[in-house]
């Protein structure tokens, strides 16, 4: 569903001059503006916790980052919106090797910085998928899907290495330039440790899913679609 674009008083806000075009593969909130790309966030602390992070990396060879732009006053969100440096590049979900090189440098980058507080006050599907993973809220689901949880839920270890922000999207959203580093774009935020990840990835995967029903959203995944992949990471992890 496509959002408003941006208004004048926040194009003008961000020094942008030039008519906002929406942004395909944005999920219809994204919108390129001149040299710059704009969405609304959903939440201002989140997004100018992320952005006052972003601006402080130092450039690295390993990967690029879309650089937050502040407003006119200095702020990193203008009526709900933020705004960033466009950045060249597409993803490609087939690269995992190199997304994975990507997240080791990006997660090294940012591993000491303390756990931003607005993830106690966040409430989303995806949220409540990452607490139903790290054992912060109980499992309820509906039939198979529930069954599937449990099943996870039980190959479940205790996590020993440090926990730190991670971002928690990251397949999609590397982009791959010619003769440049990739770029990290669109950071949600996480602040978990790093064991176990690929079943506590599916039980949030699985998880998610009661989230959006909770929160009246469509739900368009199959419990059937789950079930080969749940055996083969429990066959493994045994």
């Amino acid at each position: 569903m496509n959002s408003s674009a941006p208004s004048g008083h926040v194009l003008a806000a961000f020094g942008a001059t030039d008519l906002p075009v929406i942004e395909p593969g944005g999920q219809g909130r994204t919108w390129h503006v001149g040299d710059l790309i704009l969405k609304p966030c959903d939440d201002p602390v989140e997004a100018a916790w992320t952005a006052e992070v972003m601006s402080t990396l130092v450039p690295s060879v390993r990967f690029r980052v879309a650089a937050p732009v502040a407003a006119g006053d200095g702020g990193w969100v203008v009526s709900g919106w933020q705004a960033w440096q466009a950045v060249t590049g597409q993803p490609d979900v087939t690269r995992c090797a190199e997304v994975l090189e990507v997240a080791d440098a990006f997660h090294q980058a940012i591993a000491r910085r303390p756990r931003p507080a607005f993830l106690d006050s966040r409430d989303d599907p995806w949220t409540y998928g990452d607490r139903v993973a790290w054992e912060e809220l109980p499992i309820n689901g509906h039939g198979v899907m529930a069954d599937l949880l449990q099943r996870l839920a039980r190959a479940r270890h205790p996590v020993d290495l440090p926990a730190q922000p991670v971002h928690g999207d990251l397949l999609g959203n590397v982009l791959f330039a010619e003769d440049q580093p990739p770029a990290v774009i669109d950071w949600p935020v996480y602040f978990r440790g790093w064991r176990q990840m690929l079943i506590r990835a599916l039980i949030y995967r699985i998880a998610t899913n009661e989230g959006c029903r909770r929160h009246g959203r469509p739900v368009r995944e199959r419990a059937e679609d789950y079930q080969p992949v749940v055996d083969l990471v429990l066959s493994r992890s045994s």
